[in-house]
């Protein structure tokens, strides 16, 4: 009754105070300890810099599974685009550069809808569209490979479809692909979508609901709708809203609202374009009408394949928590996050780090494009200094760009590290695979605690901590879902 007693209280909605009430012994329902296989994540980090590029071969198309969805190769960088990089270490702080570059444009678009200032993709959602979801699946490769996003999906655009990757992201509404003629497009990599080639290309006019729900728009001749959207980075794209047709794999969609952007610039290098999975209107997963969407990541560093579902229900043995919004920003899928535990010992944080205010600020979103978890500072501090008392028979190492907690592992085969677990309400529990949170910045043994802190009140759960598990966004009933080893 004692260990039941603790987790309802501290699972109070309310509830502000530390958790410091509850007896740490009592909380250890999963095995304290998880194995770190050192050997392999060198190996992999060795290995992602000499695949075979499979650059423009990559089809949208594939045999339907016996449930009837589609399923396309995940890949990571070389897989797709050979890497600039020499070494992994480099390629790490590349990534890192980028990662902290999405999570100043996250902070600054929740800061704008606070503040209330208008600007792209910040709409509230309205689910009133009159598309339909069709059971479709999506390729997704990883968009780090293209020095942009972190997760990409390859979809054809127009009828006939043109092939173009594009980068999945849950913290955007707004589609869009680079549209010939550039006035200013960045290196993608594949040809350059031509409007003139699809019979199915169609102009939005200004007085269409869809461009009515644009923050950022202007009638071009008094008809043609324009749309911008800049992404707080300083990446941007501008150009004709309009309406096209999607296909995914051997299913297409009609009547899609997408950006076809003339003038591009940013951090989208290699891919064509992006797919909007937020909540928004004009997002691609609320034009379907979507009740539910999910999708499982698989290792930045592998080249296997998951897939991007529509429509498709969370498993049963789904550990679930509630899917939240933010009056003032509803492009966001915020957690109903309790409480963390390193080593089976819950820690104490008080509950209100993880919640919204009444102004918006604060909460934790999950997010594809951000991969490093960022956590309020004292939030941070807490839990990295809870995971060094649990490996202080580790030899540490130099810090490395964000991460500073790092560890010397040149002679390990493997090692014990703390289980780090996320709680939720009704003593929901997910705990973490020791790869999804001490990973390798080198091939020659450093490996990082993948935890950062921020100094906003948003916090962010980053897809390094999401690698391996199916996620799904059950919309209708405001729930979040996730299933491990379900890529």
């Amino acid at each position: 009754m004692a260990l039941l007693f603790c987790i309802v209280f501290a699972a109070s909605f309310f509830f502000a105070a530390p958790f410091v009430g509850c007896s740490r012994s009592l909380l250890q329902i999963h095995r304290p300890t998880t194995v770190l296989d050192v050997a392999e994540a060198l190996e992999n980090t060795r290995n992602v810099l000499s695949f075979t590029p499979i650059g423009q071969s990559l089809s949208a198309s594939a045999s339907p599974s016996p449930t009837s969805f589609l399923s396309l190769q995940i890949h990571p960088r070389a897989s797709v685009r050979k890497s600039s990089h020499l070494d992994y270490k480099s390629l790490t702080l590349s990534r890192l550069e980028r990662d902290s570059a999405r999570v100043t444009s996250l902070a600054t678009r929740l800061d704008l809808a606070v503040n209330g200032i208008s600007k792209s993709d910040l709409r509230p959602l309205d689910k009133g569209s009159e598309f339909g979801a069709e059971d479709l699946e999506s390729p997704i490769v990883s968009g780090s490979s293209q020095g942009s996003g972190e997760y990409f999906s390859r979809v054809g655009i127009g009828k006939p479809p043109s092939q173009v990757y594009v980068v999945l992201d849950t913290g955007s509404d707004i589609n869009w692909v680079q549209c010939a003629p550039c006035a200013d497009c960045y290196q993608q990599s594949d040809p350059i979508f031509e409007p003139s080639l699809s019979s199915s290309y169609s102009p939005l006019n200004c007085e269409t609901k869809q461009c009515k729900y644009l923050d950022d728009s202007e009638c071009r001749n008094d008809r043609t709708c324009v749309y911008e959207v800049s992404y707080g980075d300083g990446s941007y794209t501008v150009g004709d809203f309009i309406t096209e047709t999607i296909t995914l794999g051997s299913d297409s969609v009609n009547n899609v609202a997408i950006g076809c952007g003339h003038n591009n610039e940013g951090l989208f290098v290699g891919a064509g374009g992006l797919l909007g999975l937020g909540g928004g209107p004009l997002s691609f997963s609320s034009q379907l009408n979507a009740s539910t969407f999910s999708y499982c990541l698989v290792d930045r560093d592998s080249d296997s394949a998951s897939t991007l579902e529509f429509d498709s229900a969370l498993p049963p043995n789904a550990i679930t928590a509630p899917l939240l919004r933010n009056n003032q920003l509803d492009t966001f899928y915020y957690l109903g996050l309790t409480g963390i535990s390193v080593g089976g010992e819950l820690l104490p944080i008080p509950e209100s780090a993880f919640q919204i205010d009444e102004s918006g600020n604060g909460g934790i979103i999950i997010d594809s494009g951000t991969a490093v978890t960022r956590l309020q500072t004292d939030t941070y501090n807490v839990l990295r200094d809870a995971f060094t008392k649990g490996t202080k028979n580790l030899p540490s190492a130099d810090t490395v760009a964000l991460f500073d907690t790092c560890y010397n592992l040149s002679s390990k085969g493997s090692v014990d590290v703390p289980t780090l677990s996320f709680h939720f309400p009704e003593g929901k529990v997910l705990p973490l695979p020791a790869k999804n949170y001490m990973i390798p910045v080198d091939s020659v043994g450093t490996f990082c605690f993948a935890f950062a802190p921020t100094s906003s009140s948003l916090s962010i759960i980053g897809n390094v901590q999401q690698q391996g598990t199916r996620v799904g966004f059950d919309l209708g009933n405001s729930r979040i879902g996730f299933v491990p080893n379900k890529c």
